[in-house]
């Protein structure tokens, strides 16, 4: 069951822009396919997502806080997971 989406356009330079910094989690989000991340690996995806804030142009930095309100739904309870889709 789909509890919420973020369908910002800046997502994916988002995950671009984590790649190029290496970043271990978002930097790994396939384009073409889906990521899903766990409750335990939004403890390191989290700290990703804010320092990408931190140095973002506006566009991308509201893609960051619209994320991070996803991953607030995903810690509250069990089974619930943050995916990515892709194409």
């Amino acid at each position: 069951m789909v509890e919420a989406t973020c369908v910002h356009p800046s997502i994916a330079d988002l995950c671009e822009r984590a790649a190029s910094q290496h970043l271990p989690l978002l930097g790994y989000v396939d384009p073409c396919d889906d990521t899903v991340f766990n409750r335990s690996q939004l403890r390191a995806l989290i700290p990703e997502l804010r320092a990408l804030a931190d140095g973002s142009a506006a566009e991308e930095a509201e893609a960051v806080r619209e994320i991070l309100a996803l991953t607030v739904q995903v810690e509250r309870k069990a089974h619930r997971y943050l995916v990515f889709n892709g194409d």
